[in-house]
């Protein structure tokens, strides 16, 4: 998986590129830590428009991101999701756990 983050105004932009599974969990957790830390990031946008593949571990991956983005009061949305990517996030009704785009 290759990824990205960068900083507009309030926000993390957490894009993603490829497969999203376990073996990705060491750096989407490197890539959301500084901005779950910093006091000046409200909210937090996991892009998973460039992701191919996402499976059970993925999907814990983004629970346990909500769970301390809601700790540190920050919200988390995903966006540019379609196709098999949409489908798992609609068939796991995480539409009730984040926003998504």
């Amino acid at each position: 998986m290759h990824t990205d983050s960068r900083i507009i105004a309030d926000k993390a932009v957490i894009s993603l590129q490829g497969r999203f599974d376990f073996s990705a969990h060491r750096e989407f957790r490197s890539l959301c830590s500084p901005a779950l830390e910093s006091s000046e990031i409200r909210e937090l946008e996991v892009d998973l428009g460039q992701v191919e593949y996402l499976d059970s571990s993925a999907l814990g991956m983004l629970l346990l991101l909500r769970e301390r983005a809601d700790g540190a009061r920050k919200r988390v949305t995903l966006s540019n999701c379609r196709g098999a990517v949409r489908q798992v996030l609609d068939t796991a009704n995480f539409s009730k756990l984040f926003q998504i785009t």
